[in-house]
This record gives structure tokens, sequence and C-alpha cells, in this order.
């Protein structure tokens, strides 16, 4: 089953897998025609491109691109490290990794707001319906008892 397009979870996953793969001695190619086959769509599609276009002994830089137009940033920040690490030499697994626990954070993030603004939404019907209850059967009673004897003891 494929994950959804905008899962930050299922990017963050689809990334750890990828640098399992390249820990574990495989070729990058390899290792992203792997990841491709549960990586979500959009990453999915880089995937098995650049997997095809390395496979075939394209140059990476031009393998790692993003002819696609995928706007997510997170797919960008990975791409950029791909070609950084094809140009240079540098270990793409570390990268990969803290990029994919940057991404479980901040999706953390998202849903501790989504919990808080969810409370305050919840709090504002219950005022709406506590409030009136408490006037009614609190307030009024005492208010009108205290002004019966008020009346009735010709203070006024």
């Amino acid at each position: 089953r494929r994950p959804v397009a905008d899962d930050i979870l299922a990017v963050a996953a689809s990334l750890d897998v990828f640098a399992a793969c390249l820990r574990s001695g495989m070729p990058v190619a390899s290792a992203a025609g792997a990841v491709a086959e549960s990586a979500p769509p959009a990453l999915a599609a880089l995937l098995r491109r650049a997997a095809d276009l390395v496979a075939l002994g394209a140059d990476p830089t031009r393998a790692w691109a993003n002819p696609d137009g995928v706007t997510d940033q997170h797919v960008h920040a990975f791409l950029r490290m791909a070609r950084r690490s094809a140009s240079s030499g540098a270990a793409l697994a570390k990268g990969v990794e803290e990029l994919a626990v940057q991404l479980r954070g901040e999706a953390g993030d998202a849903a501790n707001a989504r919990a808080e603004r969810a409370s305050v939404l919840m709090a504002a019907p219950l005022g709406v319906c506590y409030l009136p209850a408490f006037l009614c059967v609190g307030i009024i009673p005492v208010v009108a008892g205290l002004a019966g004897e008020v009346l009735q003891s010709g203070v006024l």
C-alpha cells in the first residue's frame, strides 16, 4: 500500500530505509531503487529516476536533479544532499538520517500544534453551553432569593 503524498512521516521512514541501505554497503543506485518501491509518490519518482540514471552511468548531479518540479522542501533538501555527496564524496547516509530526524521532529511539532488548537476550539462551545446553565441554576436563584428577603424585610 502506497503512503499518502503529503505524509511527512512516510518521507522520514523512506529516508531512514535509504540510509540503512547505504550503511549496509549497497550502491546508491540500488538503494534508491529499493526504497522507491515503498516511498511516497513524489519521492519515489525521484528515487526511481535517479537510480535508473546512475545505473546507466549518468552524471550524478544530473541524476539527482528535480525535473518534475516537486515543491516539497524536504525532498529538495534530500536532493541537494545527494548532489553534494556525489560531487564531494561526503557520506550521504549520515545526512539522510539527520534529515529524517528533523522531519519527525517537525511532524511532532505540527501534531502538538493541532492538538492545542483543537483544545482551544473545544472550550468555546463548552463555555457557550455551561455559562447560561450556570447563570440559570446558580446565580439567578441566589439573586432572586436575596431580593425576596430584602423586599420582605422592608429595607427598601
